[in-house]
């Protein structure tokens, strides 16, 4: 049977990945995805298998570990993992953004030391430049790193951190006063080190419990409070001749970030669409089957192209950043259209179902309350259009 959203160009080993990944979401998170949801329960049995395939090293290079394949490789498991859940594929996003970030900007050290664990899923990563009163406006950010001697003292306040618990390490954005012109240049990335788990977890650095959320359960998000959190120089991603390029550090992690929430927003796109299409045909009125009536095939036809779009756009997005290419601009469009387009085709699908879409016992309510948080994840729609209006500006600046 055809499905949507095929990729061509896709080598043997790429499609064997994503054949597996198929088979184990049909098998191990769909059948289980709305009881651990509706719980809130973290899926520990899910993860293991997870660790098993090797996912958690899916990017990291063989030299240390992983498996070495591309952002594109890893965007397609992502669109199949959030076909089966959301959470799941939240839980490696910002590991992987993390271990994106050291691979590409980390100290030789700091890939030795962590890459490794990282890739078999024994140290897991988070990602952290959200504060109270900080999200896409990242100049506002006040959580500060003084120097004291040989070292930084950390506090402040952070937000909104997907793996804030059960994570390792903690790529973290703070303040570091360099004398630079611009704001930006006066941030710097750590690397917090810490236990898995609430409360202290490394001395001054504490997480509370788990923000309470619409939808995205199951996966945890945490705030994480910093009281005097003292590292030495080895913590600055990069090593201390890095400090004051955190900004632009975080910034390429975004890139990646953006292509995983597109990827997400078409996996949950075609799980909508597959509960659609599937009780469009179950479900009789007026005599014949739903898909019959021309006003529901009509939104099939506009859900399925809706679905193919940005599912290309995702693609490409991440085949630019996969070349070497700066994909800001289309890793910006992706994420805007793949997301708005996931709240648009959900919706559809959620009519579809009726009454029954309203149902606990109905996947579709899941996916209605989960669709929304792609619209402002990574960056809401009208940061994408800022950020893509300022790109095609610059190219065709008269």
């Amino acid at each position: 049977m055809a499905r949507l959203a095929q990729t061509p160009g896709l080598t043997d080993e790429q499609r064997s990945i994503l054949e597996t990944v198929r088979e184990f979401v049909n098998k191990e998170i769909i059948p289980h995805a709305q009881r651990l949801e509706h719980a809130d329960e973290y899926p520990a049995d899910i993860l293991d298998g997870m660790k098993e395939m090797g996912l958690f090293g899916l990017t990291i290079a063989e030299e240390h570990g992983g498996l070495g394949e591309s952002l594109l490789t890893y965007a397609l498991v992502v669109e199949e993992l959030s076909r089966g859940w959301m959470s799941i594929s939240g839980i490696v996003n910002t590991h992987f953004i993390v271990a994106y970030l050291i691979s590409q900007h980390g100290s030789a050290e700091q890939r030795a030391r962590l890459l490794p664990k990282m890739a078999i899923g024994e140290v897991r990563g988070a990602f952290s430049m959200s504060e109270p009163e900080c999200g896409s406006d990242v100049s506002a950010i006040k959580s500060k790193a003084v120097r004291d001697g040989d070292r930084f003292v950390i506090n402040g306040q952070k937000m909104w951190l997907t793996n804030g618990a059960y994570s390792s390490v903690v790529a973290t954005l703070v303040r570091t006063e360099t004398g630079a012109d611009s704001v930006y240049g006066n941030m710097s990335t750590f690397l917090l080190e810490k236990e898995p788990g609430f409360g202290e977890t490394a001395p001054g650095l504490t997480i509370p419990g788990k923000i309470d959320k619409m939808g995205y359960k199951g996966v945890e998000t945490t705030e994480m409070v910093l009281d005097g959190v003292t590292v030495d120089d080895s913590a600055v991603l990069g090593g201390v001749d890095q400090v004051g390029r955190g900004f632009y550090q975080m910034m390429d992690g975004i890139e990646v970030g953006r292509v995983n929430v597109a990827a997400r927003a078409c996996g949950i796109s075609i799980r909508a669409f597959e509960l659609a299409v599937g009780y469009a045909q179950q479900r009789r009125t007026f005599g014949q089957p739903l898909a019959k009536h021309q006003a529901i095939a009509f939104k099939l036809a506009e859900m399925g192209t809706k679905i193919e779009a940005a599912h290309a756009l995702m693609v490409n997005a991440a085949r630019l950043k996969d070349a070497g290419q700066r994909n800001d601009v289309e890793a910006g469009m992706a994420k805007l259209l793949a997301s708005e387009y996931c709240a648009e085709v959900v919706q559809e699908a959620f009519r579809i179902h009726g009454g029954y879409g309203y149902s606990k016992e109905y996947e579709i309510e899941r996916l209605m309350r989960e669709a929304p948080f792609l619209l402002i994840g990574e960056g809401t729609s009208e940061i994408q259009k800022t950020i893509i209006s300022r790109g095609l500006l610059r190219h065709y600046k008269l």
